[in-house]
Formats: structure tokens, C-alpha cells, sequence
């Protein structure tokens, strides 16, 4: 079990995307005792996004590379995490249905190299939107999803699937229905590819139905969103629903709307992972309160 005072000095770790969770529970044993009754353990949990795998070009002129370093660096980590969670974007696109499948049976092979074997994934617009999600599926199953981890719960969105960018009414209903099951004020965290508010939509960096998501989760009083997307650390509020962008593993996009068209930043041969990591968030339950922390692609 990872102690508080190892939580605390990942914590304070500098670089790049990674989720841990400080879960204390306070109710008192039934025996008056000062046993922690129902007590939750610490976890983290890593999130990774926007790998691209199969993309070529100066942008990252080490691309067959760049996603071996990133699983060497999680494996590096002194305090494993529960579980690993792939945010989209795992390869990049084709319009050769066999290419595609390639790509992600060679994302899959390479991650699986990875320590830690609780692994979850979600399709990013470049694996999904071109067969509605039909390949990811056959390689890793449903494109949207719940589940519950030690106090806290996630909902996997998929908001990439539909080519028109949209989650849809029947996975709104979905997440309307798996709602209904959670408390108020019950700990949850939300992991989408796209942004759910309206970022920069001539950008693509926006849901067109995410207004109709942040609707249902309005009522619940702790809830944070993670996602992907935009190859950059962004940070956003809708009232209390905090939103926090990760890095890519492939190379860094501009900040949204700073300039008239969309293309990733120049490499910098003297600093190639610059813009480049995965990330580390700190929670504490009780306040729902998240730390985060970037760590470099590189293990060292």
C-alpha cells in the first residue's frame, strides 16, 4: 500500500499527466473504536493521451519512439499506480481501414509492456471517427463505460465516434441513467478525448452536444473532468465542474485560437520532448479537492 508520506512526495514531483488519490475515509468503526471504518486507500492513477502511433513527420522526427520512452517512465515510477487510462487519440489516422487495425494492434502490443496490467483505454477522433469506433472496438472494447475505484467514480465519455462530434442521445441517456445512481455529493471524475465546454470550436476543440453532458452532471457536487485533445495543459471551470487538458505524446499544439490556423508547435532538435508528458493529480476525497502535476515524457 503506497503510505501518505510517499503520496505526498509524488505530489511534489515536477514534469509532466498522472491521477492519485488521496482517500481517507473519517466514520468512526461501529465498535467506538479508532479503527477507520470503510477507510479508502491512497491510489493514482495515470492518464496518458494523444499518442498518435503510425504519425510521420517533422513535427516529431522521433515518433517511433516517443510512446517506448513514455511507457519507460511509468514503469521507472518508484510507486506503481491501481491503473492506467489511455485518453484518446492512440494512433493517428488513415483512411486504409487494415492500416488502421495495424496501428492500433501495434499500440496495444507496445503498451502492454507497460508494469501495471489494469489498462483502460478510450478512442480518440483519429482511431474512432472513421468507422464509428468499429476497429477500436474489436481491439478494446466498449467506446464509453463507468467503474468504481476505491471511493471515486469514473465515467469514460465518447465523444469521437460520431463524425459530427456529438456523444449522442443515446449515450446521454446512458450517462443520465448512470447517474441516477450516484449521491450528490459522491466523488466523480470524468475522462473524455474532446472537451465537453466550447474551447475553440473552429479548432475542433469543442463538443457539440457536451452543453447536454455538463447539464447532467450540474446537480452533483464533485465532479472533474479530465481530457485530451488539444496536445497542451489547459485548465477550465463550468461553475464548480472543474475541466484539466493533458499533454500529448507526440508533439504540442498552440494555445487555442492564438492563431489563425491549427498546426503542432516546430520541434526543437535541442529540446525534443519540450510540450511533451503525462500527468499526476492529487485528490483528497473528503474535499474533492485535485493536485496536479506534469512529469516529463523520459524516465530519465
Amino acid at each position: 500500500m503506497m503510505q501518505r508520506r510517499d503520496f505526498l512526495r509524488l505530489l511534489g514531483a515536477g514534469g509532466g499527466a498522472v491521477f492519485a488519490s488521496g482517500l481517507a475515509g473519517r466514520a468512526m468503526a461501529d465498535d467506538g473504536s479508532n479503527k477507520m471504518a470503510g477507510a479508502y486507500d491512497d491510489f493514482y492513477f495515470v492518464q496518458m493521451s494523444d499518442t498518435h502511433w503510425g504519425f510521420k513527420g517533422p513535427a516529431n522526427p522521433d515518433a517511433a519512439n516517443t510512446l517506448k520512452h513514455a511507457v519507460a517512465a511509468v514503469n521507472a515510477l518508484k510507486t506503481q499506480p491501481d491503473f492506467i487510462v489511455f485518453t484518446g487519440d492512440l494512433t493517428h489516422t488513415t483512411d486504409d481501414a487494415q492500416e488502421r487495425r495495424r496501428r492500433l494492434a501495434e499500440f496495444r502490443d507496445i503498451v502492454s509492456g507497460l508494469k501495471v496490467k489494469n489498462v483502460r483505454f478510450m478512442p480518440g477522433e483519429h482511431d474512432a471517427s472513421l468507422d464509428n469506433g468499429a476497429a477500436y472496438k474489436e481491439m478494446f472494447g466498449e467506446t464509453h463505460y463507468a467503474f468504481d475505484h476505491k471511493g471515486v467514480h469514473f465515467i469514460a465519455l465518447d465523444n469521437v465516434s460520431d463524425p459530427g462530434a456529438r456523444i449522442g442521445e443515446a449515450q446521454l441517456e446512458w450517462l443520465k441513467a448512470d447517474l441516477s445512481r450516484q449521491k450528490k455529493d459522491a466523488p466523480i471524475v470524468v475522462l473524455t478525448h474532446r472537451p465537453l465546454f466550447d474551447l475553440a470550436p473552429q479548432w475542433d476543440w469543442a463538443t457539440r452536444d457536451g452543453a447536454q453532458a455538463i447539464e447532467l452532471l450540474m446537480p452533483y457536487a464533485n465532479v472533474t473532468v479530465f481530457y485530451g485533445h488539444i496536445h497542451q495543459e489547459h485548465h477550465h471551470r463550468t461553475e464548480h465542474i472543474a475541466h484539466h487538458s493533458a499533454k500529448s505524446l507526440i508533439f504540442p499544439l498552440p494555445a487555442p485560437g492564438s492563431q489563425a490556423k491549427r498546426a503542432p508547435l516546430p520541434w526543437d532538435p535541442a529540446a525534443p520532448n519540450k510540450g511533451l508528458g503525462f500527468r499526476e493529480v492529487g485528490a483528497e476525497v473528503d474535499a474533492s479537492r485535485y493536485r496536479i502535476t506534469e512529469r516529463p515524457v523520459s524516465a530519465g
